[in-house]
């Protein structure tokens, strides 16, 4: 699927454009937009619940963070037990090419720990994560998983908000990218690296208990509207 099945919106906003030109933007457009091989895509901000919970998540995943660095994490057996330094942002481009010419914006993510003002690229990403909201049609939620993937970051988080109801969170997944073989078929898969479902917790769980990419145990009271 090509980041073209994307409108951009009529505002004057180019079709194209480098990282440079999107600075020339005023800064509140500009926000609103991520780049794919200098394609303009427009990042449509969801309502006000849908950025409390992104910094809800990120909080919890800090503080679990946090505890992992100093040495109380939760599994002190995870497979990235010698890499004890990571930080957790919000709305953060992630930069899949040198050039920026192609970045998009999770609404969370996990990064090994970088100077102060260091861009993110994809390679320093340990986890992403999208808190789904309306203009998160399932295309375009496939398409920006599918690049996430291409990328190597290894996990892949969603949060579900019950927008039918009280705009409460009705489930939190988690994705773990895998390989696929491809020695010995006729016909080579499509995307040879893939998220798979992992892990899936629900209102009526005690709360989220996961391993990577650190010990991670948040009670859902933490999430709780």
């Amino acid at each position: 699927m090509s980041a073209e099945a994307f409108e951009t919106p009529g505002s004057g906003v180019p079709e194209y454009s480098s990282w440079d030109g999107l600075q020339q933007l005023p800064e509140e457009v500009a926000a609103q937009i991520e780049l794919w091989d200098r394609k303009v895509l427009w990042n449509r901000r969801g309502p006000l619940e849908h950025q409390q919970f992104t910094v809800r998540m990120r909080n919890a995943l800090e503080a679990e963070a946090r505890r992992a660095m100093s040495g109380g994490s939760a599994d002190a057996g995870s497979r990235a037990a010698d890499q004890r330094c990571w930080q957790v942002e919000v709305e953060t481009n992630v930069f899949f090419t040198r050039d920026k010419s192609s970045f998009l914006t999770p609404d969370f993510l996990v990064r090994r720990c970088l100077p102060r003002g260091a861009d993110t690229l994809a390679g320093d990403v340990v986890l992403v994560g999208e808190v789904l909201s309306g203009s998160d049609t399932p295309k375009r939620r496939a398409w920006k998983t599918d690049r996430y993937a291409e990328a190597g970051i290894p996990w892949y988080w969603e949060v579900e908000l019950d927008s039918l109801g009280n705009w409460d969170i009705s489930a939190v997944r988690a994705y773990e990218l895998v390989t696929l073989p491809t020695q010995g078929l006729a016909v080579k898969p499509l995307r040879p690296s893939v998220y798979v479902p992992v892990g899936e917790w629900e209102p009526g769980d005690a709360g989220i208990d996961f391993p990577e990419p650190f010990g991670i145990r948040i009670p859902w009271a933490d999430l709780a509207f």
